[in-house]
């Protein structure tokens, strides 16, 4: 068993959980692997998931054995539209927002991109694996750069911050901005969405938010040709049937979703308080995950291993640990942890 901080085996580096644990929290396999001894079942606050989502029904099983029909995704993709403020034909539906990110890149004809970093990192890898020149910047300087497209997160994952969307669609002027408001549903007033340009492309996640992510269900929003585009290149069948009923479902819910919002926010702030009166002190986040200091977040992240806590922390900062929200049946759990990883 590695002890705190131990390098590449320590619980939320890059060892065992593989390159993709740099860029976001789960990974409960290679977790468990680390730690054989943390009492079942784990307690995942990696991601920044709601807990306590929208419990809706699945597609019926006659949906289920046949091939989703077109009509029913240009339904979804309607009904997202509606709760987006745009139109219908500005949104295609995509597999999560990952999926949506990774096919900017050849969609997108730049030869150079800035990053307002740091920030979630698959944007970079898809980017370089595209063999687009790259560069991370200081989310301040994002709009002095010299290139021809620039990659915003917004509100930003890890740190929480957040610009207007119409500040940031007019700021980039005739370059190509893309913005990733995965996060927005606690905040859609700040999207950019009802702001778009025809060089302005917006991923939306439908999991964060609503607590189904396993359903993989993501937007890119955009131009009506960008739309067109996204969907020549994922084809008749980009969503599930499940994805689709319960995507038109959750987004027609809208007192869900107002209700959610306060008690996400109820919820942050019983989080700062749990955080903060066991040694880490709040710096960032949002109403579904917080970020916080500790002078040896590795090390505390590996105790909390050992509990049965998955937590994430981050390598361009040794001091930074990220929680999300634990649930409403698991907050005592977690307030334990907290205090015996001291």
């Amino acid at each position: 068993m590695a002890p705190p901080g131990a390098g590449p085996s320590s619980a939320c580096g890059p060892g065992s959980r593989g390159l993709a644990a740099l860029f976001h929290g789960g990974r409960l396999a290679a977790a468990r692997a680390e730690h054989p001894s943390a009492p079942e079942p784990w307690l995942d606050v990696s991601t920044g998931i709601n807990p306590d989502g929208w419990r809706g029904v699945r597609a019926p099983t006659t949906a289920l054995t046949v091939l989703p029909d077109p009509a029913e995704t240009a339904a979804l993709e309607a009904a997202a539209a509606l709760a987006f403020g745009c139109e219908p034909d500005q949104v295609a539906a995509v597999p999560g927002a990952e999926a949506g990110l990774r096919l900017l890149p050849g969609l997108l004809d730049v030869a150079r991109v800035a990053i307002a970093g740091p920030t979630y990192g698959s944007h970079a890898d898809a980017w370089r694996q595209a063999r687009v020149t790259t560069t991370e910047i200081e989310r301040s300087t994002l709009f002095q750069q010299p290139t021809d497209a620039l990659v915003v997160v917004n509100p930003n994952n890890p740190d929480g911050a957040m610009t207007p969307g119409v500040e940031l669609v007019a700021a980039a002027g005739r370059r190509w901005l893309v913005i990733d408001e995965s996060f927005v549903d606690t905040e859609p007033t700040m999207s950019a969405i009802p702001h778009l340009n025809e060089r302005t492309v917006v991923l939306r996640s439908f999991g964060k938010f609503y607590c189904l992510p396993g359903l993989r269900l993501g937007f890119v929003v955009g131009s009506p040709e960008l739309a067109r585009r996204v969907r020549a290149r994922t084809g008749d069948w980009p969503v599930s049937g499940d994805a689709i009923a319960m995507g038109c479902a959750a987004y027609a819910d809208t007192a869900w979703a107002l209700k959610t919002r306060a008690s996400l926010v109820w919820d942050m702030e019983r989080l700062d308080g749990l955080l903060t009166a066991t040694s880490f002190t709040i710096v960032g986040g949002t109403p579904l995950f917080r970020l916080a200091r500790y002078g040896d977040a590795k090390g505390r992240a590996w105790r909390l291993g050992e509990q049965g806590v998955l937590v994430r922390t981050f390598p361009h900062d040794p001091t930074l640990i990220r929680f999300g929200l634990p649930g409403r049946k698991n907050w005592r759990r977690l307030q334990a942890a907290l205090e015996a990883s001291r």
